[in-house]
């Protein structure tokens, strides 16, 4: 079964920011494989990130963040970037300023 995959608009700023081409064709390529069985791929996020999981894309520096909803059949990414950790662009950093400006819920349909 297809699953739809709804991007946020962050994500979409976000991937027109990264200058390098083939890197934003790689992570674009690794989200739409998120179509095919996206809750067998990647891992599982806890904590304030309950219910969401991530994958690796893009030489293993960047990650996706996002969300199976089975009820829609529908994949919602919230977010995609570099992984930094320390630095304020990190993509998980960049995700919990979304969380708690309640940003990360998919649109209603």
């Amino acid at each position: 079964m297809k699953y739809q995959i709804s991007v946020a608009p962050t994500v979409l700023t976000a991937l027109a920011r990264i200058t390098d081409r083939r890197v934003r064709d790689l992570l674009c390529k690794r989200i739409s494989q998120l179509a095919e069985e996206p809750a067998q791929q990647g891992k599982p996020l806890l904590g304030e990130f309950a219910g969401y999981r991530t994958v690796r894309a893009a030489g293993q520096r960047y990650r996706i963040i996002f969300r199976v909803e089975e009820a829609l059949i529908r994949v919602y990414v919230v977010a995609a970037g570099r992984r930094a950790e320390g630095s304020r662009r990190d993509v998980y950093t960049l995700a919990r300023k979304l969380l708690r400006q309640r940003l990360l819920e998919p649109p209603e349909e």
